[in-house]
């Protein structure tokens, strides 16, 4: 206790030094909780981006499906795979989907598109192409009802209920087909991808131009109570599909470049924290020496009088300890003030597009127990370590040097 009152003491001896110092490192953690909660709050607006607009949280198809988008490779028991869904407790909702690749054509121009034949009804439940109806209106289970994405729409030069014409291969033979339909709805997904190829119809007409039965479908797309479920590999109900001859797969199999930028990030905060915490700990180090030169006639006394090296050392540890937890608790206060704010208002990003994705909605940052307990306690530590070169120092003063100076 000794040592803890002469190390306050010795911390105002230069008050302006000593607050400086603490608003280095103070603010180096409020840097670090706040890039950390913006981090996580990226992340999760990416993961929203990515699971509910149209990918959905997981997919189930057969094997080699994904590879080609092989029209042929149908699952050809719905109704079963439907009950196995309906039976599961962990899966909220789910919806069939056909997909094939078409020739997409009106009286002014031509385009390649991927056609899908979505559920009306349950597609609602797993993705925002409801949502996304920025003009028109949504399928209503009418035979030649057709969605077309904005960016298509101004290359066909088409508009609401001009006719289209789906040029496309049937299954399970590979006979031309057509199909004329009339555009209900104008889309708007905010997705490149989406707007330029995406065209969708009902799944029972889709159906029928394809040849295919009601029995035979190309995906189930997946939606969970707990969204992590749908990140565990390992999942009870991706093992039972998986072996019946199915492909079930989770949003970060599916969406492998999401993923590995996951990962990535999950470095980021540890690279800036660390570079932080370095220029922190150069400030912690220097501050250390000019207390101790300023004190080094002082130290050379109490060596003189029989005071041991360890006692110097535990005495200078002991300083930058308190100025350590002097820093948490501003860069705590601070970064919690902050990111309440950010939280709540979001930082503005303005337009941005990663791999396809749009981003346009405000950032919120997010809170996480790891923000206010291990950071602290890296600070401490760092900071304890950054001052151990001074402690040595200081303990190793030898008096008849010290004793000559004069402050």
């Amino acid at each position: 206790m000794d040592t803890v009152k002469l190390a306050f003491r010795n911390l105002f001896r230069n008050t302006r030094r000593t607050v400086l110092t603490v608003m280095l490192i103070g603010f180096s953690l409020t840097a670090l909780i706040l890039t950390d909660g913006v981090m996580r709050g990226m992340l999760t607006l990416m993961v929203e981006n990515v699971t509910g607009t149209f990918t959905g949280e997981a997919q189930i198809h057969l094997p080699g499906y994904r590879e080609n988008l092989d029209v042929d490779l149908t699952m050809d028991n719905s109704d079963e795979i439907e009950r196995q869904l309906q039976q599961n407790s962990s899966l909220k909702s789910y919806a069939p989907r056909v997909v094939s690749g078409a020739m997409v054509s009106s009286s002014y121009n031509v385009s390649a598109g991927a056609l899908y034949g979505i559920d009306a009804q349950r597609e609602q439940t797993v993705s925002r192409v409801r949502q996304a109806v920025s003009r028109g209106d949504y399928l209503s289970g009418e035979g030649t009802e057709l969605l077309i994405g904005h960016s298509m729409a101004e290359l066909l030069e088409v508009d609401l209920g001009d006719r289209i014409v789906l040029t496309l291969s049937e299954a399970n033979g590979g006979e031309l087909a057509q199909a004329l339909f009339r555009i209900s709805g104008i889309l708007d997904f905010g997705m490149r991808e989406l707007d330029e190829n995406f065209i969708f119809v009902n799944i029972d007409a889709a159906r029928n131009v394809l040849g295919l039965t009601p029995q035979q479908t190309h995906e189930f797309v997946l939606s969970f109570v707990d969204p992590l479920d749908a990140e565990d590999p390992d999942n009870a109900l991706f093992q039972k599909l998986n072996g019946e001859g199915l492909e079930a797969l989770g949003w970060l199999d599916l969406n492998k470049e999401i993923s590995l930028i996951i990962e990535l990030t999950g470095y980021t905060s540890l690279i800036i924290g660390g570079i932080l915490f370095l220029l922190a700990s150069l400030g912690v180090i220097n501050s250390m020496f000019m207390s101790i030169y300023e004190r080094i006639y002082e130290f050379g006394v109490i060596k003189a009088i029989g005071t041991r090296p360890s006692a110097i050392a535990n005495l200078i540890l002991c300083e930058a300890m308190l100025i350590a937890l002097l820093s948490c608790a501003m860069g705590i206060f601070l970064g919690f003030a902050i990111g309440m704010w950010t939280s709540t208002n979001g930082i503005a990003i303005g337009e941005m597009e990663f791999s396809g994705i749009a981003f346009s909605n405000n950032i919120l940052s997010e809170f996480h127990i790891s923000q206010f307990t291990q950071f602290p306690i890296y600070v401490v530590l760092l900071t304890i370590l950054a001052a151990i070169y001074p402690a040595r120092f200081a303990a190793k003063i030898v008096p008849s040097e010290a004793l000559q100076r004069s402050l």
